[in-house]
């Protein structure tokens, strides 16, 4: 099989996949943090302007999950398939809270009426919400695995999704979003909502505390066999040990105030959380609870290997110009939010 930099090319483009949805994970997740909290302000300049915090960089944070939907396809059809077969109705349903969540964004500022503003208001906040612990659900479903027979087919139904194991993975994926879209609208605003900003932080951060403690324990309770990979090879030990320290240290962070670098931290956190679940599954992507036979790995569901080289070019020019142009934008719009005429 060929090889680059000493892995395989499924390898690779495992890796690829498994960054772009982390990057969707850290931009999208403090927009739909912040969307989450939305109810929360109950003045309409305090909602205006948490909505022009994340006017300029909402619907670019989403393209990094259209590329990773891609990636996933043109990488492991065979996983892309399974997934969104057995993962039909959560799909559907995120995608139309997805739609009601932007349509929310830009209609609410069109018409004046209280009642108009307020119905949009719930509907984004709601959505906001709504999506974050759809992507949990999803998540913990993955970690655990579901019912797929030996033709990759699966043999659930919409409620076999709904388990208390997903449940709570979806609401720590709530508690994660909400601490970072408040860390990040508190280096946006000014006044007494940068002061209400602040509480709400510290608060969504204990959230976020108990509930990891709670999807740890559960993890322990529901897959005891996720610690081998950890007793086979201690040095992966350090992944949960570095995520605890930075969820440690983004409290620490908010506390003192440096909300730049509580920012970083609370994506660094995002990220090993995901790198934390890429051990555990690693190398299956799709895990059947029916027979280990039936596992999709990254070397039964992905492209053949002339088609994983020639994307692995195309992502090695795409994904840093989506990164560059990312960057771009949040350079460009950095600072605090100034209302004018064409705001939200």
């Amino acid at each position: 099989m060929p090889t680059f930099l000493g892995l395989d090319y499924p390898t690779l483009w495992f890796l690829v996949v498994g960054a772009v949805f982390t990057g969707y994970a850290i931009l999208d997740g403090f927009d739909l943090g912040a969307g989450a909290l939305h109810l929360f302000f109950k003045k309409e300049e305090s909602r205006r302007i948490a909505l022009n915090a994340i006017g300029p960089v909402w619907d670019g944070n989403e393209v990094w999950l259209v590329i990773g939907g891609g990636a996933l396809f043109s990488g492991f059809p065979e996983v892309y398939a399974t997934m969104f077969s057995a993962f039909y109705i959560p799909f559907i349903l995120f995608l139309t809270v997805l739609i009601f969540r932007a349509i929310a964004i830009e209609f609410r500022s069109k018409e004046k009426m209280l009642w108009w503003r307020k119905t949009w208001d719930i509907i984004y906040s709601f959505s906001s919400a709504l999506i974050a612990i759809l992507l949990g659900v999803v998540l913990g479903n993955v970690m655990q695995g579901i019912p797929i027979d030996k033709n990759f087919e699966y043999q659930g139904g919409f409620f076999n999704l709904l388990n208390p194991y997903a449940i709570i993975t979806g609401i720590t994926t709530l508690a994660l979003f909400m601490m970072h879209g408040a860390t990040y609208l508190i280096m946006k605003t000014e006044s007494r909502l940068h002061t209400k900003l602040k509480i709400l932080a510290k608060n969504t951060s204990r959230f976020f505390v108990i509930t990891y403690v709670t999807l740890t324990m559960a993890t322990l309770i529901y897959l005891p066999q996720t610690a081998d990979k950890f007793r086979a090879h201690p040095l992966l030990f350090f992944v949960p040990l570095f995520t605890i320290l930075t969820i440690i240290n983004t409290r620490r962070l908010l506390e003192k105030g440096v909300y730049f670098k509580a920012f970083l931290s609370s994506a660094l956190t995002s990220a090993l959380l995901l790198v934390t679940v890429t051990i555990n599954i690693f190398p299956n992507i799709v895990v059947s609870t029916i027979n280990p036979t039936y596992n999709i790995t990254i070397y039964n569901g992905c492209s053949s290997q002339k088609s994983l080289s020639i994307m692995l070019i195309i992502a090695a020019i795409g994904v840093p110009l989506v990164a560059a142009y990312t960057i771009f934008v949040f350079w460009t719009f950095r600072g605090k939010v100034k209302m004018d005429d064409m705001s939200y």
